[in-house]
């Protein structure tokens, strides 16, 4: 079945690196746009329709049963900018600095247990945060502080991108299963995800009982642990690290089954207390199955993890 339907806009081809000029029209499709020194890039994506969501259920550690669907049809009705890469350590640290907001303390892996105490710029025993890694160990409210921050310094419509825009932005213009294609073994070219070098280090898996070496990528992506931003290959829609390297907090309040409605693009909210928040996209110790852009990671928004971080959007005018 074809899961997107996309109007076919040319993407541009110019590689923006470090230094690159940024597009003269801010609204094209695949122009590169970056609004402060501080300020993450962001690419613009076309608008489209696709299936979001898959006919699967995956079980999870304590007998939950975690359904990717049921399968809708949403259509994303106009242009939108996308974080190029999840947000760093070093652009987080421009907000925290200005905003003195106090890092939140943040549990990390630690064999089948997990120890606590660590925080974004400590995020696992022994390791210190680089400024262009992804930043991690940061509840849902703190990447909802940081794009309300980017709105006032900016006077732009920044935001946390909603569930189905982000799976519309990891498929990059792709009908297949993977935004690549349908071989699982090139994901090592296109993110950061549990592979061959994971297993081979001792710390990954050490006292796991539900991750084990079979649910690991056949292939080597070069990376045991988090990876600098970018270091793989861009989605269709240029767009790097949306399978793998951290999971990223997106907007939508996160319902067991995917509700009737909205299909527009825009989240889904509840009134009164939201009991789980949606996060997306595996990370660099998530087995494979679940480095899908279908698959759905839920949790509180006071949850901090050394491998959730998240990626911003803003509205074009």
């Amino acid at each position: 079945m074809t899961r997107i339907k996309l109007r076919r806009i040319a993407l541009a081809t110019m590689i923006f690196a470090t230094g690159a000029a940024y597009a003269d029209d801010p609204t094209n499709p695949g122009a590169v746009l970056r609004d402060c020194s501080s300020c993450p890039e962001l690419v613009v994506i076309p608008p489209g329709s696709f299936k979001m969501g898959a006919d699967r259920i995956e079980p999870m550690k304590g007998g939950e049963m975690r359904p990717q669907g049921p399968v809708r049809d949403v259509t994303i009705p106009k242009p939108i900018a996308v974080g190029r890469y999840a947000v760093t350590n070093a652009e987080y640290a421009a907000f925290v600095a200005a905003t003195n907001r106090p890092a939140q303390s943040c549990r990390a892996w630690a064999g089948e247990d997990e120890a606590s105490g660590f925080n974004w710029r400590n995020p696992q025993e022994g390791y210190l945060a680089r400024d262009d890694e992804p930043v991690v160990c940061v509840y849902w409210n703190d990447a909802a502080a940081y794009a309300a921050w980017l709105r006032a310094e900016t006077g732009k419509p920044y935001r946390l991108l909603s569930e189905a825009e982000w799976e519309y932005a990891a498929n990059g213009g792709s009908a297949a299963t993977w935004p690549w294609g349908e071989d699982a073994d090139d994901i090592c070219e296109y993110g950061n995800v549990l592979d061959q070098d994971g297993v081979n280090n001792p710390r990954i898996l050490k006292g796991a009982t539900t991750t084990k070496p079979t649910m690991a990528a056949g292939c080597s992506d070069g990376h045991a642990g988090v990876a600098p931003v970018g270091q793989y290959k861009p989605n269709g829609f240029g767009l790097y690290d949306l399978v793998g390297n951290v999971w990223e907090w997106v907007q939508d309040c996160s319902l067991k089954y995917y509700p009737a409605s909205p299909v527009d693009g825009t989240a889904v909210e509840v009134d009164g207390p939201c009991e789980k928040r949606a996060i997306r996209g595996g990370s660099w110790r998530s087995r494979l199955v679940r480095q899908r852009p279908t698959f759905r990671g839920r949790d509180p928004e006071p949850t901090s993890y050394h491998l959730f971080g998240f990626r911003v959007g803003r509205d074009l005018e």
